[in-house]
């Protein structure tokens, strides 16, 4: 059992002894100015190693020391378990501050879903939440109204934290089964959409649409891109040359690497697009990009308005943004493109042995979109629809 030292400028735990810290820092000073912070190291009966932090005064580290050595001595395992006095507020922030969690393409909905549960246990310590309090949170929820769809969501946020802080020893096992015993209450159906939109909705869409949100809505019709990638696109992500969407690793929900080929329809979008000189993004409101303001949300709805197109998920028949995704998949299908080329259009994993056996080039992809877009072209000429003429070619 040992006390460590906190540099404040590179963050490297340390002997309390040491003066000076291997980047230069005087530690000697900034204990003076109570910017170290000081941790104590110990080794928990049962043999998993513990380190937690006692704050910025080497009294109080001596002190929490010696109770952890007397906690020890007399074997009393779970008073040193951190979850002991963690409140929940606690563990989310502690989960919410780390840095793999804050990449997350849904961080801002995490946060808000860590939140509704802690409105009513964010006080409470996390080791007493037994399996009767998160049932009796479910309930309560359903009483306000919440889908089941959403309250199995918040939960499955919840034990994705507890499972975290139990792989970082912050909650031991008994928080862990209390989170995984509690089950799901909606149906596998309740979480199936099968909205797609008609050839003939998607036209009286463009046609209603504000001009910043049509090019938007040509790319989710023609790619069966997330509408998140959409309206992050970046012009480097456009290859020109090879008529490809290039998507990195770290932008997609994958965390692979997408290639999307570019038809017709999305290269005069691409060519009527104006470019920024202060960003990169494609799709801009009044010059700024579409995901940092006049996002196309509200815009999406008034073109639905007028289209006289339901809108929303609650609404009978109601369309949103993603299920531009799942029709550009079906008209893929209908188009006759064999499943590897769609999903691998998409993003989706091969399934079986394909994932080993079958290597798909570009040209194949370029041969899967020209056929969809033969396909879509038909469909169109079929449809008794006035096209604005500035996407005629579309």
């Amino acid at each position: 059992m040992s006390i460590l030292a906190e540099c404040p400028f590179c963050k490297r735990k340390q002997s309390v002894k040491n003066k000076l810290c291997k980047c230069g820092e005087d530690l000697d000073k900034a204990k003076r100015s109570r910017k170290v912070r000081f941790w104590i190291d110990f080794r928990l009966p049962n043999g998993k190693q513990r380190r937690e932090p006692v704050g910025y005064s080497i009294t109080e580290a001596r002190d929490a020391e010696g109770k952890r050595r007397s906690q020890k001595r007399e074997n009393r395992i779970f008073d040193m378990l951190p979850e002991s006095k963690m409140t929940f507020n606690e563990l989310t922030e502690w989960y919410l501050d780390l840095s793999k969690v804050k990449k997350l393409a849904d961080y801002s909905g995490t946060k808000i879903r860590l939140n509704n549960f802690n409105k009513v246990f964010g006080d409470k310590t996390v080791i007493t939440i037994k399996p009767i309090h998160i049932e009796s949170y479910q309930t309560g929820r359903q009483s306000q109204g919440i889908r089941n769809t959403t309250i199995d969501l918040e939960l499955n946020t919840i034990k994705i934290m507890i499972n975290k802080a139990f792989d970082n020893d912050m909650v031991d096992g008994r928080t862990l089964k209390a989170f995984r015993n509690v089950k799901n209450i909606s149906k596998k159906a309740e979480w199936t959409r099968n909205r797609t939109l008609t050839v003939k909705e998607y036209l009286k869409l463009l046609d209603n649409a504000a001009l910043h949100l049509k090019g938007m809505l040509i790319v989710l019709f023609n790619t069966g891109m997330r509408p998140g990638e959409v309206k992050g696109l970046k012009w480097s992500y456009i290859d020109r040359k090879e008529m490809f969407i290039r998507l990195p690793a770290d932008f997609t929900k994958e965390k692979a690497p997408k290639d999307i080929p570019i038809n017709r329809h999305v290269k005069a979008v691409l060519d009527s697009a104006p470019r920024a000189i202060n960003h990169d993004f494609v799709f801009t409101y009044k010059g700024s990009p579409v995901r940092l303001k006049g996002g196309p949300s509200e815009a999406f709805q008034t073109a639905c308005r007028r289209a006289r197109t339901p809108y929303g998920l609650k609404i009978k028949d109601g369309i949103v943004m993603k299920d531009f995704r799942r029709t550009f998949k079906t008209n893929m299908l209908k188009a006759g493109v064999d499943r590897v080329y769609r999903d691998k259009i998409v993003g989706h994993s091969l399934r079986g042995m394909d994932i080993h056996y079958i290597v798909v080039g570009e040209d194949d992809l370029h041969n899967a979109m020209d056929k969809f877009t033969k396909w879509l072209d038909s469909e169109i000429k079929n449809v008794d629809q006035h096209v604005d003429k500035k996407f005629q070619t579309i």
